[in-house]
């Protein structure tokens, strides 16, 4: 996940030391709220280890999720201030925060067996939609996507670079009885 926020060159991140973003990246996937509460985080392993995750949440659950990195930025002295996202979700969608392979794993379809497991994820949470944001400077993720039907819905600004919002429609979501 560090190399998606090294990738984003966000501006309020420049002076922070790489292993203390770590730490509170760290800190916030051992949070209840990013493994099984408000978000959902799905890992691929291979040997033993990590060599991909995807982690999303319903668009409505935003400020939620994004709290959690507030506190946890709030909390640590390598931040000048506590570090506050842009919004990136549209309404009514299942969003795909972040989706990373390790370097020495990629192009073995661990990134597309990871989408392939989302819908799953999206319908139990009462979503037929999965949006996410892919960066104008990766054409090799972008291609990806839409191999696997997403489309372009629109442009976004997050942080300092452009990004496509793009979506998937998935259909129904499952109906959980009472």
């Amino acid at each position: 996940m560090n190399l998606i926020y090294d990738e984003m060159e966000l501006t309020d991140l420049e002076d922070v030391p790489g292993p203390d973003l770590l730490k509170v990246i760290t800190a916030a996937y051992r949070t209840r709220t990013y493994l099984s509460g408000a978000a959902t985080t799905v890992v691929a392993e291979a040997n033993g280890q990590v060599v991909g995750v995807a982690f999303g949440y319903p668009g409505e659950k935003e400020d939620i999720v994004e709290d959690v990195i507030t506190r946890l930025t709030a909390k640590s002295a390598a931040f000048d201030e506590p570090l506050e996202a842009d919004s990136e979700t549209a309404p009514g969608e299942w969003y795909l925060d972040s989706l990373a392979v390790s370097p020495n794993q990629q192009g073995k379809g661990i990134g597309r067996q990871l989408l392939r497991a989302l819908p799953v994820y999206a319908q139990r949470d009462r979503q037929s939609v999965i949006g996410l944001n892919v960066d104008f400077e990766n054409p090799g993720a972008m291609k990806l996507y839409e191999r696997m039907g997403y489309e372009v819905t629109g442009t976004q600004m997050i942080g300092d670079h452009n990004y496509y919002h793009m979506q998937l429609e998935i259909g129904q979501p499952i109906r959980i009885a009472n």
